[in-house]
């Protein structure tokens, strides 16, 4: 077997941060490389910090029940783990699931190029809409992993 890919390396590790994630249904990782293929940062899905996870639901529930007004996306830890923004100025972004809009608009102000994604099961939602249509007009390339090994890392 020949030696892997970049770009199966780096999303490999995206995957493998995933794994680190809590969240019982969906599982998301992230890694930021700099040109030179430096890993620059990584991150998954999970509550903030110093929150106890016990006393917050991971239900996609409704009201104060619901896991999305708490959990932070994979690629914002990604971003917040960079112990240097500026550090993030053309680098490249491997995530295992498209970013939201909310994620978008952190992708484009910390200058991030390129998202190499692996999977868009959110594509008909209007936030996804959204997060396509600003990365696309602030000129970040969107590129779908083509990779291998996914599907033996995913399980």
């Amino acid at each position: 077997m020949s030696n892997i890919t970049w770009d199966e390396y780096f999303m490999g590790i995206a995957l493998l941060s995933a794994k680190r994630s809590k969240d019982p249904n969906t599982k998301v990782g992230a890694c930021i490389v700099d040109d030179d293929n430096k890993v620059v940062s990584i991150g998954y899905n999970g509550m903030p910090r110093k929150i106890d996870e016990s006393k917050i639901s991971w239900n996609k529930g409704e009201g104060l029940d619901s896991k999305y007004l708490y959990v932070c996306h994979a690629e914002f830890n990604a971003i917040l783990n960079t112990r240097n923004g500026s550090a993030l100025q053309g680098c490249r972004l491997y995530v295992t699931l498209f970013p939201c809009n909310e994620c978008a608009k952190a992708i484009i102000q910390t200058g991030i190029k390129e998202v190499i994604y692996l999977d868009n099961k959110y594509a008909d939602q209007i936030s996804t809409q959204a997060s396509k249509l600003m990365l696309e007009l602030s000129g970040v390339k969107l590129t779908k992993y083509q990779g291998r090994f996914s599907e033996v890392i995913l399980k």
